[in-house]
């Protein structure tokens, strides 16, 4: 049994630990997304084929996911802060490394190295939310603002990479965390406030069954685009995948502290809300990964100009974000959650109608308002419901499975998404070809925001509304119920 200080009621300076925190959390969310209006830029000069180009974004969601259960693991044993810090410092070298990189294997093994220290700072920036805000308003003001940062993260980094990639280089949107990450890590210390240490070891088999399950399935799926379902190595590598995360799942129920604790699924708007967000961020990667293609090599913008195609989105998202925890004051949180997946679904489905003879505005800008507005009701829902009511034992891991769904969402999406954009069939001019490959492409993610949608209104739907009639109609949901470990 893990021993453990009591969290603080109050925290000593609010403004300061919120923006520690969520400048850190958006740092490295930006740089899922940095790197997408630079990619035409990237390829050329580093002279990587598609695969290759494709890893440069995997390497780093893979690591990530891949090893966000033990960076959670890692807070609730050496201390949050004390990780959050470490990680930054890693995340910080690894971006002054791509920054440098002379060749192709050098920008993925830095990636790599990045979704490093990535995974030790996300579940640990959450866990410290939580920790530094007692339980009502506060705490969901700050769950949301936790929330839109990861909607808004991901679509400001296209505005920003474009805009480095067009006047500067592709180079710069790595080198600007170095300031950044060196600025927090010398905040942290002075304002974060420090978690209790718990006793335990670390479940090392169970993230090395995680992460090498993931990345053998994420292989053999982007394998799939110069080789087909039919190959032996795309089989061998999905058939490994599978058996490494059947024995992942055996050895965390066996495990006495494991790093995915079993029971955190019991709850159906907490196992609803992990599934949901994976199939949502699944959708959402596709859409970024060949939206700014789509700008770039069919409608004939520069980095600057596909990266600025995205303001509509960004903006929306913005407004509707910072309404949420106005919005779930009156509503239940689950059917702000219905709203934006449905509003993003039929943002997508739109979008995915765009062809060669497709104008910006009604083709590109007005879909991207839709999904805008699904990304701001959706992402402070989807993070409360998946960590609300977590035994205080399983704070930690709860965070680490918001971060872990996430992350591994992304990075299975894309592999399906690239994979079924290579099987694409459309002849004509190599605009016309690409442009049938992005239909297909977000079609595919559609279809994904589908599962997601029933995934929420089977699961999180029904539970959040029974949980929802037992509390004053003032009463602010979901907000988390748990007490952080530390």
């Amino acid at each position: 049994m893990a021993s453990m200080k009591p969290a603080p009621t109050t925290a000593a300076h609010p403004a300061a630990i919120l923006a520690i925190i969520l400048v850190g959390y958006f740092m490295i969310l930006l740089d899922n997304s940095v790197i997408f209006t630079a990619l035409p830029n990237l390829q050329a000069e580093l002279q990587l084929s598609t695969g290759e180009l494709s890893w440069v974004q995997d390497a780093y969601t893979l690591v990530f996911g891949g090893l966000l259960l033990l960076g959670a693991r890692a807070g609730d044993l050496l201390g949050r802060r004390r990780v959050f810090v470490f990680g930054l410092v890693v995340f910080s070298l690894a971006s002054l490394l791509i920054g440098l990189a002379p060749a192709g294997w050098w920008a993925i093994t830095g990636r790599a190295v990045q979704g490093i220290g990535a995974a030790i700072v996300a579940p640990a920036s959450l866990s410290l939310l939580t920790a530094s805000f007692p339980e009502g308003g506060e705490r969901t003001r700050a769950v949301a603002l936790y929330g839109a940062t990861a909607g808004i993260g991901a679509s400001l980094g296209l505005v920003i990479g474009g805009a480095l990639a067009h006047w500067i280089s592709w180079r710069a949107g790595f080198f600007v965390n170095v300031p950044i990450g060196a600025a927090m890590i010398a905040l942290a210390p002075r304002f974060l406030p420090e978690t209790g240490r718990a006793h335990g070891r670390f479940d090392v088999f169970g993230a090395l069954t995680a992460t090498l399950g993931v990345g053998a399935l994420v292989f053999g799926i982007i394998n799939t685009a110069d080789a087909g379902w039919d190959s032996p190595v795309t089989t061998l590598a999905v058939s490994a995948g599978v058996v490494l995360l059947i024995v992942f799942v055996l050895i965390e129920r066996k495990a006495a502290q494991p790093i995915m604790p079993l029971r955190l699924f019991a709850s159906r708007r907490r196992a609803g809300a992990y599934v949901a967000r994976f199939l949502y961020l699944g959708a959402m990667i596709g859409f970024f990964f060949f939206t700014t293609q789509f700008l770039q090599e069919v409608l004939g913008f520069d980095p600057l100009q596909a990266g600025l195609g995205f303001l509509p989105m960004t903006a929306v998202n913005f407004a509707v974000a910072m309404s949420i925890p106005r919005l779930i004051r009156r509503m239940p949180g689950s059917v702000a959650l219905l709203a934006g997946i449905l509003t993003t679904l039929a943002g997508m489905f739109w979008l995915s109608r765009a062809g060669v003879d497709s104008s910006y505005w009604t083709g590109v800008a007005l879909p991207m308002v839709l999904i805008g507005a699904g990304q701001g009701l959706a992402f402070a829902p989807l993070t409360s419901f998946g960590i609300i009511g977590a035994p205080a034992s399983d704070a930690g891991a709860a965070s680490g499975l918001v971060n872990t769904f996430h992350q591994v969402g992304t990075c299975l999406g894309l592999g399906i998404a690239v994979a079924a954009a290579a099987a694409a069939h459309a002849g004509g001019s190599a605009a016309a070809h690409l442009a049938g490959q992005v239909s297909v492409a977000l079609t595919t993610g559609s279809v994904l925001l589908l599962l997601s949608l029933a995934v929420t209104a089977a699961l999180i739907l029904p539970a959040d509304l029974a949980a929802h009639r037992t509390t004053t109609p003032r009463t602010p949901v979901p907000v988390p119920q748990a007490e952080p470990v530390g």
